[in-house]
C-alpha cells in the first residue's frame, strides 16, 4: 500500500512530501486547490505519458516518487521476471526534464515505462469520475466477470489459441490470393518458362561466346600475323633461326682456341632451341585459326538471343535468366500442388477454430456463473444505497465469430424503479445512481482482486445525506489491514469516516501560487468538516455537527 508520496516541481507544486496511513483515508479541499494535480503526478508513476508543460515554470526537471509496502502481496515473481531487486518496500520514481526526456526507476533501477505501468496496475487503482463511463463499455463488463470468475488461465489459453487461429486465417487468405493470381498468370508463366527452358542456358555461356565471336571476327588478321612471324623466325632466306644457327656454329668452332666462348655457345644453343619451340607453337596456332563465317553467324545468333532475353526480362546476366527460369518452374509446380497446400492449411485452421470454440465455451460457462453472482451482489449492495427497488441483470449473448476476449457479449442492464424497463445502465441511471453502481462494482471487484491501494476521486458526486453514509460504509469495509482506500470527497459524511484526513490547499506568496497537502489534527478536522457543512463562516452549530459526525465515525473504528 502507498506509504508516502514525494513531488517536486510539478505544476503548482514546489515540493510536497506526505505520508499515508493504512485503512480508510480521506482527502478534502476546495475545487482547484490541486487534488487533480496530485492524481496526475501519481498517474505518471503508473506509466502515463509525460508532458513537459507539467514541469513547474523555471524548473529544469520534476520528480515524482512513491513508496509502497508490498510485503503482503506476493509480488516477487514480477521482480524476478523483470530482473529487478525485490524488497518489501517498493520505490517508484519518475523524472521529467524540460528537454522532453523522461526517466523511470523501480527500486532505484532504471526501468521501462511498460514495466512501471505493469507494476503500477498491481499496486494502485485510481477511480476518477470519467471512469463511470466504463460501466457501459463491454470490455469493462467482460473484465468484471473474468475477475470474479478468476478466468486468467483460461483467458490466456483462449487468447493464445485465438491469435494462432487468426494468424493461420491470414496465411490462408494470403495463400488463396496467391493461388488466384498464379492461376490467372499460369499461361503467361508457362510461356515464359518454356521459352527460357528451350534455350538451354548454362552458366558462363555468354562470356565464352563473346570470346569466341571476338576470335572469329579477327581470324584473318590473326592468321596473317602468325604467318608473318613464322616467316621471320623460320624463313629459308633471312630467317632468324637460320642466322642464329650459323652464329652458334661459329662460336662453337672457337671454343678450342678461345675457351671463354664456351658459355656464349651454350646460351646461343639455348636461345636457338627456345625460338624453335616458339616457331612450332606459332605455326600450330596459325594452322588452328580458321576463318569460319558459318560458325561466326551461329555464335552471333546465339548471343543475340541471349541479349534479347536479357532485355526482355530486364536482367544483365545469363545466371539471372537461369534464376528466373527456375522461379517460373517453382511457381508452376506450386500451382500444381496448391490445392493440396490449401486443403492442408484449411485443416489446420479448422482444428484451431475448434480449439478456440472449446476454450470460448469454457469462458462462457465461467462467466455465466459469475454473472449470477454479480446480479446477486449488486442487488445486495445497491439496496442499502437508496435503491430498494433496484434490478440489476447481466445479459449475455453470443457473437457470430470469436473475438479476442471470447464469443460472449455482455450488457449490464439496470432499473432503479418498480416495473421499470431494464436498459443499459448509462441510458437510464442518473449521475448519482451511476456513482453508487460503480462504487458497488469496485467493492465487488476488490473482494476478488487483492489490490493494495484504491483511490476514489469524487465517486460520491451526486449523492448526499444517508446515501453518503452508506457509501462511506462500503469504502470503510473495503479498507482493512491489507488494503488501503483513499477517497477524495466534498461530502462531510464521508470525510468524517476516514482514519486519516488530508487537506489540499493553495497558498500565495509575492510571486507565485503553490499547492500543498497536509494531514489534519483532530481540531483541524472538526473545523474542516464544519466548513464543509456550513461554508466559509464557521458557526457553533456547524462545529457541534462536525464533532458529532466525527464522534459517530470513531465508534465504527
Amino acid at each position: 500500500m502507498l506509504r508516502s508520496l514525494y513531488i517536486q516541481n510539478y505544476a503548482l507544486i514546489d515540493k510536497l512530501d506526505i505520508g499515508f496511513e493504512p485503512g480508510f483515508s480521506v482527502i478534502t479541499g476546495e475545487t482547484g486547490a490541486g487534488k487533480s494535480i496530485i492524481l496526475g503526478a501519481i498517474g505518471l508513476l503508473l506509466g502515463q505519458r509525460a508532458d513537459v508543460r507539467a514541469i513547474r515554470t523555471g524548473a529544469a526537471k520534476c520528480i515524482i516518487e512513491a513508496r509502497f509496502d508490498i510485503s503482503n502481496y506476493h509480488m516477487q515473481s514480477f521482480f524476478e521476471e523483470n530482473e529487478l531487486d525485490y524488497e518489501d518496500e517498493c520505490i517508484l520514481r519518475r523524472e521529467l526534464y524540460a528537454s522532453g526526456k523522461s526517466r523511470a526507476f523501480i527500486n532505484d533501477t532504471p526501468a521501462q515505462l511498460a514495466q512501471m505501468k505493469e507494476l503500477g496496475e498491481q499496486l494502485i487503482d485510481i477511480h476518477s469520475q470519467h471512469q463511470n463511463l466504463l460501466l457501459n463499455k463491454e470490455g469493462f463488463q467482460l473484465s468484471v466477470l473474468d475477475l470474479l470468475s478468476h478466468n486468467e488461465k483460461i483467458l490466456e489459453a483462449y487468447q493464445r489459441a485465438y491469435k494462432q487461429w487468426k494468424q493461420r486465417l491470414a496465411e490462408l487468405t494470403s495463400l488463396k490470393e496467391r493461388i488466384a493470381r498464379d492461376k490467372a498468370d499460369e499461361d503467361y508463366m508457362r510461356f515464359q518458362w518454356e521459352q527460357l527452358d528451350e534455350v538451354g542456358l548454362r552458366s558462363g555461356e555468354q562470356e565464352e561466346l563473346e570470346q569466341e565471336a571476338e576470335l572469329l571476327s579477327h581470324a584473318e588478321e590473326i592468321k596473317a600475323g602468325m604467318y608473318k612471324v613464322e616467316q621471320l623466325l623460320g624463313g629459308d632466306e633471312g630467317g632468324v633461326l637460320a642466322g642464329l644457327k650459323d652464329c652458334s656454329m661459329v662460336i662453337s668452332g672457337l671454343q678450342k682456341v678461345y675457351p671463354a666462348t664456351e658459355e656464349l655457345a651454350a646460351r646461343l644453343e639455348s636461345t636457338y632451341v627456345e625460338l624453335k619451340d616458339i616457331l612450332l607453337e606459332v605455326s600450330a596456332c596459325g594452322e588452328n585459326i580458321e576463318f569460319n563465317p558459318g560458325r561466326l553467324a551461329e555464335v552471333n545468333e546465339r548471343l543475340n538471343l541471349i541479349y534479347t532475353l536479357q532485355q526482355k526480362h530486364r536482367v544483365g546476366t545469363v545466371d539471372e535468366l537461369i534464376a528466373l527460369r527456375d522461379e517460373y518452374a517453382s511457381r508452376l509446380a506450386a500451382i500444381t500442388s496448391s490445392d493440396e497446400e490449401l486443403e492442408s492449411l484449411k485443416e489446420v485452421c479448422n482444428g484451431l477454430y475448434d480449439e478456440v470454440c472449446k476454450l470460448a465455451g469454457s469462458l462462457t460457462e465461467a462467466r455465466a456463473q459469475a454473472a449470477r453472482e454479480v446480479e446477486h451482489q449488486m442487488a445486495v449492495r445497491l439496496v442499502p444505497l437508496g435503491m430498494p427497488n433496484v434490478r440489476f441483470v447481466v445479459e449475455m449473448g453470443r457473437r457470430n465469430d470469436p473475438g479476442l476476449h471470447g464469443m460472449d457479449t455482455v450488457s449490464f442492464l439496470f432499473s432503479a424503479n418498480k416495473n421499470g424497463v431494464l436498459q443499459n445502465i448509462s441510458s437510464v441511471a442518473s449521475g448519482g445512481e451511476i456513482a453508487r453502481v460503480m462504487l458497488s462494482v469496485k467493492a465487488m471487484i476488490a473482494g476478488a482482486v487483492k489490490l493494495p491501494t484504491i483511490v476514489f476521486d469524487e465517486i460520491d458526486t451526486g449523492v448526499s445525506g444517508e446515501i453518503a453514509d452508506r457509501m462511506a460504509d462500503i469504502m470503510q469495509e473495503m479498507a482493512d489491514n491489507k488494503r488501503q482506500v483513499i477517497s477524495i470527497t466534498h461530502l462531510p459524511q464521508i470525510a468524517a469516516r476516514g482514519r486519516a484526513h488530508y487537506k489540499v490547499y493553495k497558498r500565495d506568496n509575492e510571486t507565485e501560487t503553490n499547492s500543498h497537502i497536509r494531514r489534519l489534527t483532530e481540531q483541524e478536522r472538526v473545523e474542516e468538516i464544519a466548513h464543509m457543512l456550513s461554508g466559509a463562516t464557521l458557526t457553533e452549530a456547524a462545529l457541534n455537527n462536525a464533532r458529532a459526525l466525527l464522534g459517530m465515525a470513531k465508534k465504527d473504528f
